[in-house]
């Protein structure tokens, strides 16, 4: 590997851990860097920095610092909502401290790469974060409008919050980009709120500043994921209970253990109950469920699973042709669309052929 390709992939593989980072916060750094991002901006420092221990707390002390104390109902009653209030917030200045510094670095990095060089480096810094970080945000926000409940104003408050947040750790997938690129003052403010905490919401007069999580686990695709608890967990309780990536009520992962296929045939969400029959095993399913096949032919046997207000589950049971060291035949079930209609049009899909042209002269 070249030098500049080295260094290159440490700087990747630093804001990697960036985002992710979980473990106490940085407050002395991160109130460094919020100041110096204001100062870039051409702007005052802000009087005065609130802190909130998770993004939710942190959306409903902006939700307040936008006017929305009394919509908000019980969320009114936090601690630090009497600072962000004291004197007036002021108004936001969000487009100053983090829209306009980004849009300068990018038409400077784009003037000086071209386009083919900023595509370039967009795909080998940005990209391989985007899609991991991007779905941890969405997960987190889905989340805090969830304290919302069926209060419609409460909820669009804290979506409207959400979306005037400064990312913070979050936002590593284009700050690795111009890291690399363009390092230098510019951003600096920026990357160290970023390095040090998480979600900040900056106001002309208060900076609002919240905690990085206590705790974050991920599965092998780098979505959020635990069995044993949540998948995100800050230090006010505020977390994310996640099974590979989708969102699930807190307990399910130990309710898993004790799944039984009547179970899984009540549960009413959908999704949820997709997971429980990857969890459960197909195979286990089929056999305890008392499901009975749809057809057989000389590829293998089609089953159906009918499930409620869901398409149903079609699966391809199939002989591998080689045996085991002990001269026993391996059983596989090969996942098929829905609607499959024979045991050869399942196994051609997996292919990428049709039931005519799947036509093997050996199988191995």
């Amino acid at each position: 590997m070249e030098r500049g390709q080295a260094v290159a992939s440490l700087i990747a593989e630093d804001w990697r851990e960036v985002a992710f980072r979980a473990g106490s916060t940085d407050r002395e750094r991160a109130e460094a860097g919020v100041r110096l991002a204001y100062r870039t901006a051409g702007l005052a420092e802000p009087e005065r920095i609130v802190w909130a221990a998770s993004p939710a707390r942190g959306a409903v002390l902006a939700a307040v610092a936008t006017g929305g104390a009394r919509a908000l109902g019980p969320f009114g009653e936090l601690p630090e909502i009497a600072e962000v209030a004291r004197g007036g917030p002021g108004a936001s200045v969000r487009h100053q401290v983090r829209t306009v510094p980004w849009e300068r670095a990018r038409a400077e990095a784009y003037a000086r790469l071209g386009a083919p060089g900023w595509a370039r480096a967009w795909a080998e810094h940005a990209a391989p974060l985007w899609d991991p970080v991007n779905r941890l945000v969405t997960m987190l926000r889905r989340e805090v409008r969830g304290l919302a409940g069926d209060d419609a104003t409460a909820e669009a408050l804290l979506r409207g919050a959400m979306l005037d947040a400064v990312l913070g750790q979050h936002d590593a997938p284009w700050l690795a980009v111009f890291d690399r690129v363009l390092p230098g003052e510019a951003l600096r403010g920026l990357g160290e709120v970023a390095c040090s905490a998480g979600w900040w919401w900056p106001y002309e007069r208060v900076a609002i500043v919240s905690e990085r999580p206590l705790a974050s686990y991920r599965d092998e695709l780098e979505r959020p994921h635990r069995a044993e608890g949540p998948a995100v967990a800050y230090g006010d309780g505020f977390a994310l209970h996640a099974w590979h990536g989708m969102p699930v009520p807190p307990g399910f992962a130990q309710e898993l253990a004790a799944l039984t296929p009547a179970r899984i045939d009540n549960e009413e969400n959908a999704e949820l109950r997709r997971v429980m029959l990857e969890h459960y095993g197909y195979e286990r399913y089929l056999r305890e469920s008392g499901a009975k096949p749809v057809m057989r032919d000389e590829t293998g046997m089609l089953w159906r699973i009918l499930m409620n207000d869901d398409e149903p589950v079609a699966m391809v049971e199939v002989v591998n042709s080689t045996p085991e060291p002990d001269g026993t035949f391996r059983t596989y079930f090969l996942r098929v669309p829905p609607f499959t209609r024979s045991p050869r049009e399942g196994v051609a899909w997996t292919f990428g052929l049709s039931a005519e042209e799947y036509q093997p002269e050996k199988e191995t």
